[in-house]
């Protein structure tokens, strides 16, 4: 197990604090973001998965030890141009940019007072929380992604034999006109499902081509289900009515075809020569 002296315990607990301190700012604007965005209430979980991680690599290096001067002094310059990047974002209110110059500190600080050894065996956690900001681009993709879900679940109702027309995201049916919006987009599906298939990737033994494929596939994966759960909904609509599709069915509909994405995940690790978990995260 990992050790730290008890005559240093105190230099990274100070570190840590001021480090807090600093980018409280962020933190608030995050939780504020986590609440409201549909998209990123995902991002909760990233801080407390990342930091169990780095406690676990830690925990399983048997030979380190910190002691005072085993950093690096580019870890002190990363550290101050990511402090300088941090407080220009934040001084312009640009704040996901300013998180990711946050996760920047975090890697300048863990340089500078653990050394390019450490870092490396962190530099997971570190990352990964990069997949916790919300990003504003986001709000650009969501239109073409409602259009492409609109086209491909009505082209494959009318291919099973429903009578219905397709106008941009408008769906027309016989008995009710249907707008295929952001929240059908997928867009929510696809960014939770990129976090917990990198998630996965670097738990279970495998190799690189695999690890890079498996993350990729979450693309072709959300939209897959996006889109039969769109067409589903299609076919409530046509028997049940409008109503009954988009006040019970919609809401419930989009955990149940999510689940049904995160079963292939299994076979998928398989068919991808997924092995068991790393021993050194777990």
């Amino acid at each position: 197990m990992a050790r730290i002296p008890t005559r240093t315990w105190w230099l990274p607990l100070l570190a840590l604090v001021g480090f807090a301190a600093v980018t409280w700012p962020v933190w608030q604007w995050l939780w504020f973001e986590w609440m409201s965005n549909d998209y990123y209430s995902h991002g909760l979980l990233i801080l407390p998965v990342a930091i169990f991680l780095a406690v676990q690599r830690v925990r399983n290096d048997q030979a380190f030890v910190y002691t005072p001067g085993q950093g690096s002094g580019w870890g002190v310059l990363l550290l101050a141009v990511a402090l300088a990047a941090y407080l220009y974002a934040l001084q312009q209110r640009a704040y996901y940019l300013a998180a990711f110059a946050m996760i920047g500190m975090a890697a300048g600080l863990v340089w500078a007072m653990a050394g390019a050894a450490v870092l490396r065996k962190l530099a997971f956690p570190i990352g990964y929380l990069a997949l916790m900001i919300p990003l504003p681009l986001l709000d650009r993709i969501t239109l073409p992604l409602a259009l492409f879900t609109g086209y491909c679940s009505g082209s494959l109702v009318q291919f099973l034999g429903m009578d219905i027309a397709i106008t941009g995201n408008a769906i027309a049916l016989p008995n009710a006109d249907l707008v295929i919006g952001a929240q059908c987009s997928g867009v929510n599906s696809l960014i939770t499902l990129v976090a917990l298939l990198v998630l996965v990737a670097y738990l279970l033994d495998g190799p690189a081509w695999s690890r890079i494929l498996l993350v990729l596939l979450a693309i072709p994966l959300a939209l897959l289900g996006n889109i039969l759960r769109v067409a589903t909904l299609l076919f409530v609509a046509r028997a049940w009515g409008a109503e009954a599709a988009f006040t019970f069915y919609h809401d419930y509909s989009g955990i149940l075809f999510f689940v049904a994405v995160l079963a292939l995940i299994i076979p998928i690790t398989r068919a991808l020569q997924f092995g068991a978990l790393r021993a050194e995260v777990i």
